[in-house]
This record gives C-alpha cells, sequence and structure tokens, in this order.
C-alpha cells in the first residue's frame, strides 16, 4: 500500500522538475547551492573587494533593483554595480560622441587657421605689391590699409563691426589721399577734404570698384566667420549634450539589462537587444529631442560650406582686395580731370600750393610706372599648409554621418556586441527577468513617446531645460548660417540699410568675380526683404559744419594742410616729379 502511495508522488515529482526545466527556473533547492566563482571573479577583475560577495547563491529578498530571486549578489555589491552601470553609460555616451567632439574641434581650429592666414597673406600680398609699385607714397600712409585689414580681422574674430562701414571709411581716407595727388598743384584743408569724401558717393572716383569690392568680400567673411563660429557651436554644444547625469530611473534600467544577469551567476549573459534600445531610449530621450534642429543645423553648415568653395570663394576674395584696390586707384587718376573739375564746382576753388605754378590736371605727364602684378609662382596659393578646397571636402564627408545622431545613439550604443546581444540571438539573452526572448515593442524616439516604455520611467511633463537651452542655440546658429547663404550677416541686418553688413547689394553677385565657377553656380533665389523693420542707420556724418558742397571755400578759410595730410609730398618737391605724380598711381 505504502508503495502504491508513494508511486502518484514520485510521478508529480518528476513532472514538477520537467516543468521547472522547460520554464528555465530552477529549483530552489538546486538555486541555493549554486556557485558565484563566475560572478565574483568578474566583480574582482572590475576592481571591486570580493569580501561582501557570496560564495554561493543566496536570497534575494534583499535587492531592490535586481529580480528577488536567488542571486550572487549582496546588497552592497548591486549598490556597487549600479554605480558601475552609470559609468559604462556616460563612457558609452562620450565613446560613441567623440567623433562629433573631434570633427567640430578640429575643422574649427583648421578653418580658423586657415582663415586667419587668408587675411595675413592678404595684407602682405598688398604691402609687397603697392609697395613695388607706388614706393614711398605707399610707405607714407600705409596705415589706411592697415586699419582696414585690422577692421576686417576684427569682423572675422566676432566683433561688432559693419564691413560697409568698414569701406566706406576706408574708401573716404583713400579718396582724399588720391585727391590730393593727382592734385599737387593745391594745398587743401581738413574741411575741403572732409567736402570731398562727403561726396564720393555721388562723384564715384573710383568706379564701381568699391561696391563689387564690399560685395565680394563681405559675402565671403559673413561666410567664413558663420562656418567658423558655428563649428565652435558645434562642439560646444556636443560638450553640454554628452554631459548626462542619469537619474534614478534610468540607473534602474541599466543596472537591470548589464548587471543582474552578473547576480544571477550568468556573467556572459547580454541583455536583449530591443531591452537594451528601450533602456537607452528612455535614459536618451531628450537627447533624441535635438534630433530636428540638430539635422537643420549640419544642413545649414553643409550648404555654408559649399558656398565658401563656390561664388564665397574667401581665397579669391582675399586676393582681390589688392588688385581691385589698384583697379580703382587707377580709375580715379584716369578721371583726374573730370573729377577734379566737379570738386572745384562743389567744394570751391582750393589755394595754390606755395611756391608752385597752378597746373591744369591736363598737364600730368612723364613717365607712367605701370601697375604690376604677381604671376601665380609668386604668389601664395596655399594657407595654413592646405587649400580651401581641401578644407570644405574634408568637412563635407565629416558631416553628412553627423544627421540623426541623437536618434540613432541608443541604436549605436546597442550594436556594441559587449552593451548588447545580436539582434539575430534573440531567444539566448537576458529578457530582465532571465534567458529568454524580450517580448515588450521598442518605444518610438523622443521625450513624449517614452510614456509607454517598459524600462524606464520617464516624467514627460517635465522635459529638461538644459535640452530646451540646446536647441535654443542650435536654432540661432542654423539661423545665422542660412542667412550667410545669402550673404547676409543677421547682426547687421536690422541696422544697416538693403541686407546688412554682408548682404551683398540685396544678393546681387557677379560672375567675373568667380573665374571658374560659371555654369556650375549653385541655385541661387534672391532673399525676400522685410518690408516692416528698424530704420536705416543714417550714414555716418563727417563734416564739422554743414554741407561743403554747395558753399565757395575759396575766401581765405583754406589752413595749411601740411599737419594733417600724412599723403606727403616731400618727394616730390622738385618739379619734374610734380609732373608724374598722378601717373605714379598706375
Amino acid at each position: 500500500m505504502d508503495t502504491r502511495l508513494s508511486f502518484p508522488r514520485y510521478t508529480l515529482l518528476v513532472l514538477l522538475c520537467a516543468v521547472s526545466a522547460l520554464s528555465g527556473t530552477r529549483s530552489p533547492v538546486a538555486a541555493a547551492g549554486r556557485s558565484c566563482a563566475d560572478t565574483r571573479q568578474v566583480y574582482s577583475e572590475k576592481g571591486y573587494s570580493t569580501g561582501t560577495a557570496p560564495l554561493t547563491q543566496i536570497s534575494g529578498e534583499h535587492l531592490r533593483l535586481c529580480p528577488q530571486d536567488y542571486t550572487c549578489c549582496s546588497s552592497q555589491m548591486e549598490e556597487t554595480l549600479a554605480l558601475q552601470s552609470e559609468r559604462d553609460f556616460l563612457k558609452a555616451v562620450e565613446d560613441n560622441s567623440q567623433f562629433l567632439l573631434t570633427t567640430f574641434t578640429q575643422r574649427h581650429r583648421r578653418f580658423d587657421e586657415f582663415f586667419r592666414e587668408l587675411i595675413d597673406l592678404s595684407e602682405k600680398s598688398m604691402n609687397q605689391m603697392f609697395t613695388k609699385t607706388y614706393g614711398r607714397l605707399f610707405t607714407q600712409n600705409s596705415h589706411v590699409f592697415q586699419e582696414l585689414f585690422v577692421e576686417l580681422r576684427r569682423y572675422y574674430s566676432g566683433g561688432s563691426v559693419s564691413l560697409t562701414e568698414v569701406f566706406s571709411d576706408f574708401w573716404s581716407r583713400l579718396v582724399e589721399r588720391v585727391f590730393s595727388l593727382v592734385n599737387p598743384q593745391y594745398q587743401f584743408s581738413e574741411d575741403y577734404l572732409e567736402c570731398v569724401s562727403k561726396h564720393a558717393e555721388q562723384l564715384q572716383p573710383f568706379g564701381d570698384v568699391p561696391r563689387k569690392l564690399r560685395v565680394q568680400v563681405s559675402r565671403a567673411f559673413v561666410a567664413a566667420r558663420a562656418l567658423s563660429q558655428g563649428l565652435a557651436t558645434g562642439r560646444d554644444i556636443v560638450n553640454k549634450a554628452t554631459k548626462l547625469t542619469a537619474d534614478s530611473e534610468c540607473v534602474r534600467g541599466l543596472m537591470r539589462q548589464w548587471y543582474c544577469p552578473l547576480c544571477r551567476g550568468m556573467p556572459s549573459l547580454r541583455p536583449c537587444h530591443s531591452l537594451c534600445l528601450n533602456v537607452m531610449k528612455g535614459c536618451l530621450a531628450n537627447q533624441a529631442d535635438l534630433d530636428t534642429e540638430w539635422n537643420n543645423f549640419i544642413d545649414a553648415l553643409y550648404q555654408v560650406s559649399e558656398k565658401l568653395e563656390g561664388p564665397f570663394n574667401m581665397e579669391l576674395a582675399t586676393d582681390s582686395i589688392s588688385v581691385k584696390v589698384s583697379e580703382a586707384i587707377m580709375h580715379m587718376q584716369e578721371n583726374s580731370v573730370s573729377i577734379s573739375t566737379k570738386v572745384f564746382q562743389g567744394c570751391g576753388n582750393p589755394r595754390p600750393a606755395p611756391g608752385r605754378s597752378k597746373r591744369s590736371p591736363k598737364e600730368s605727364g612723364g613717365n607712367r610706372r605701370p601697375f604690376r602684378t604677381y604671376s601665380p609662382e609668386e604668389k601664395p596659393t596655399t594657407a595654413a599648409g592646405t587649400n580651401l578646397d581641401r578644407l570644405v571636402t574634408e568637412l563635407k564627408e565629416r558631416l553628412r554621418p553627423m544627421r540623426s545622431f541623437w536618434v540613432s545613439l541608443p541604436h549605436t550604443i546597442c550594436n556594441d556586441e559587449k552593451m548588447a546581444a545580436d539582434v539575430t540571438n534573440e531567444d539566448r539573452c537576458w529578457n530582465g527577468q532571465t534567458r529568454g526572448r524580450y517580448l515588450p515593442d521598442v518605444t518610438r524616439d523622443g521625450l513624449v513617446s517614452q510614456i509607454n516604455n517598459p524600462e524606464v520611467e520617464v516624467d514627460i511633463a517635465r522635459p529638461d531645460v538644459r535640452t530646451r537651452q540646446l536647441i535654443m542655440e542650435l536654432r540661432v546658429v542654423t539661423n545665422k548660417l542660412r542667412h550667410a547663404q545669402s550673404g547676409q550677416d543677421m547682426d547687421f541686418m536690422d541696422s544697416e540699410e538693403g541686407s546688412g553688413s554682408g548682404g551683398g547689394d540685396n544678393g546681387e553677385r557677379y560672375n567675373d568675380d568667380w573665374p571658374g565657377y560659371g555654369p556650375y553656380s549653385p541655385p541661387y533665389n534672391k532673399p525676400p526683404r522685410n518690408p516692416i523693420s528698424n530704420p536705416a542707420k543714417p550714414p555716418r556724418v563727417r563734416e564739422k559744419n554743414g554741407s561743403k558742397w554747395n558753399r565757395n571755400n575759396s575766401h581765405g578759410r583754406i589752413k595749411s594742410a601740411t599737419s594733417r595730410l600724412t599723403f606727403s609730398l616731400v618727394p616730390l618737391l622738385y618739379l619734374p616729379l610734380v609732373v608724374t605724380v598722378a601717373p605714379m598711381w598706375r
């Protein structure tokens, strides 16, 4: 009878063991005696003391993060591994964003060095060219040209400088000096020369060169500065966005996926790929919200870089400064008679220079020193050991993979075999409780979508303030880059007439400014003008006593200009040289 009674019990015990084996769980008796040697070894390899680590599995009722099954982790070990999971997460984010940080840092440094050296080479080229062509006449007035490059550097460096005003001041100072040189038989007072420069725009002594040079240089400098600032902003945003602090819910999810298998005595078991994605999307929910503005920013950087290798070429623009200034001087020399006649009619007849006979500009003759340009072999063709085309090509190659970086970051981390099991290994991975398939769906990207995240509880009603600030920074820099694509400088759009400091005469461009570009010019859309804007800034008033254009200045008010006029005529005291002064500016 006893045998008959024990048989069903034996059969029932066998069935229970079979079900237990099929379900992937172990009986309490078997689990309690399981060795924790593998767990202790891995824990020790991470640099932690095994003093509190059990030798065999113990009851897991004390666990707060991992399943409360039999475990190889004490409470202290669980806390330690939770902190380790946070460090592993932050390091994974840092490692996978290093490409962004390195690219922005290195590209910014290389472009910045290149642009600054272009400006230096342009000034050096002008000094060499003008010294050989004009000699002492240039060296005695070199500060006029130096001030131009000082202001160009200030603008590029981020100073509050209007390029329109920079060039306006430069041409005003230059017209005063050139006008004195083409009329050496007169002496001009400060007021008289102010009258000349005041009406230079009406006289157009340099022809159309000032306008074309301003357009060409301004749009190139606007684009160069916007790109340099954009790269620096990208570097700063990546730095800020990757300086994370994982909250308690994120740490819980990280611990459950990475180190709870270790506590269960299965240190080699990796989390299921979908489990990893849900944890990462919950921990990086705010970063994913950067995606839209980030992509707009990357696209804007890409488009500005294309402009720089095309119609807004910085190399061509800086090279053209000395050439176009010389063209302007030659234009004024060749038209000196008509220009001087108009000035004398409007500003009055100047007083003849002491000891000099009054000569008409028509009498100027003699030998002309031809304008000298440098051959391509003589002129520097590169700056900072590279050239613009190469820099832009390298930048564009690095910008392409940056799109959608923040929403792709969870996938990038989970695709690492050290972080999660391969997507094809879904049946032999850690699903958060044991070995087996992970059944919940993967949540969508972004903060709002995490309301359904089964692994990380995210408060979608409290967006991260720092992330919102980064979104605003991205919008601001993207807006600047987009305006720079049209040669517009946002800092001066409301304060200057037309399209601002670098607007390029309402977006107009000149094909002859860009040799070799021709039919390959990108599509161009004229930017709309805002009909409602702040009043244009009035032009800078230089005169002290009202307009002199309609006032006769021949009534003895003319003071000696010897002390004020820095364009010294000492080398021209001899009469034969006086005749050749104007032609020497060719």
